[in-house]
């Protein structure tokens, strides 16, 4: 099995296909099985790296607590390793969070940056004593909790067994990446994304119960090459619940981000939905 010493901690990871590369990052306790429709979509013509985050499924466990910037250096530190040329950076979630700081930190190094259902400013802003009572909660009774939460994860179209499924990956994850809720609430990208200079585009589900729709819009809004896209079906996990609408609209940006003509740092030709 694939793994990389990155900044002396043993990542996992699969590496599929060939042509521009791709780095899907998974969630918070998740793992890089979350992108198997896309690895299955893209590896046809491009190569699709999907590591798991330290703490996380196959991957090192550490003996400190994971921070958003420590988790971007990962991402830039395996591309790397694995001498990826101007990737595009794909994360969910708090992974989302990860890619676009891990974009800003190197532009030079980064194709273009999407984020799919981050949080962004929503933590800092509006979540924070949520975010300190569901550690509280995890600390309490880590099951019971996670069991309880992932329920809002998914919207009404989403297949019911992906609860159980997720819930598994997440209790089978260190909780030292626990100290991620934390850090996601002193991490506020409103004040940071205009210096993001790569390509930055938003895909959100508009039934997420967990960051409303306007954080992605907000964000997009604010970043010099940023545009947004709505799944009006789906909840947090769009990739997941809708894999054949998702790999679609995917293949549409990266077709205009990374096909003949374009380069490193230029800016989306124009925005949908």
């Amino acid at each position: 099995m694939p793994y990389a010493t990155v900044n002396r901690i043993e990542l996992f990871y699969e590496d599929r296909g060939a042509g521009q590369p791709l780095i899907l990052l998974h969630g918070w306790g998740t793992c890089g099985s979350v992108w198997s429709a896309q690895v299955e979509e893209f590896a046809r013509d491009h190569r699709v790296v999907t590591p798991d985050w330290r703490g996380c499924g196959r991957s090192g466990r550490p003996a400190d607590d994971s921070t958003i910037a420590q988790l971007a250096d990962d991402v830039l530190g395996l591309a790397a390793t694995l001498k990826l040329d101007d990737p595009v950076l794909v994360g969910c979630s708090a992974g989302a969070a990860i890619v676009l700081e891990a974009a800003r930190r190197k532009p030079a190094t980064v194709r273009a940056v999407v984020a799919v259902d981050g949080p962004g400013y929503w933590p800092a802003e509006r979540k924070a004593e949520r975010l300190v009572e569901l550690r509280k909660a995890l600390r309490t009774d880590r099951e019971e909790t996670v069991r309880q939460w992932v329920v809002d994860w998914y919207g009404p179209l989403a297949d019911p067994s992906l609860l159980e499924w997720t819930a598994r990956q997440i209790l089978g994850s260190s909780d030292r990446i626990d100290e991620i809720l934390t850090d996601a609430v002193r991490n506020n990208p409103r004040h940071t994304i205009e210096e993001l200079t790569v390509p930055a585009v938003f895909i959100h589900g508009e039934l997420d119960a967990e960051i409303p729709v306007e954080v992605s819009e907000t964000l997009a809004e604010l970043a010099p090459n940023g545009e947004v896209h709505i799944m009006e079906e789906s909840g947090h996990m769009p990739h997941v619940e809708q894999p054949a609408e998702f790999n679609a609209l995917l293949r549409s940006v990266l077709r205009r981000l990374t096909g003949p003509g374009t380069a490193s740092g230029t800016g989306p030709a124009g925005a949908e939905g």
